[in-house]
């Protein structure tokens, strides 16, 4: 249970701090993107284009990581079906040294 309370805490402490970013950078600015043009709050502004940076990772990075598992998956099932396709053969017997016939 500290684990949920040790997460809980972060996420208050890092959303109070992006809240104080906000709120001291609250100068409007204009914003142009692909023809749009606005005004927004610079705090919001730069705020907006961390999160968008963070997409333009994770985006492309979840795809990969699916592609991955997909293709592990595919060579896991092909191994197995190999495997099964192979005839197993019993160990071969130890062989025991005959016992000497000293009389």
């Amino acid at each position: 249970m500290g684990g949920v309370w040790f997460a809980a805490v972060s996420f208050a402490v890092v959303l109070l701090l992006l809240l104080i970013f906000i709120l001291e950078n609250g100068h409007r600015v204009d914003v142009a993107f692909f023809g749009a043009h606005g005004h927004l709050p610079l705090g919001v502004a730069l705020l907006l284009a961390a999160v968008l940076g963070v997409l333009m990772v994770v985006i492309p990075g979840t795809a990969r990581i699916i592609q991955l598992r997909i293709t592990a998956r595919r060579h896991r099932r092909a191994d197995a079906r190999r495997a099964a396709a192979t005839p197993q053969q019993p160990p071969a017997a130890a062989e025991t040294p005959a016992p000497r016939a000293d009389s």
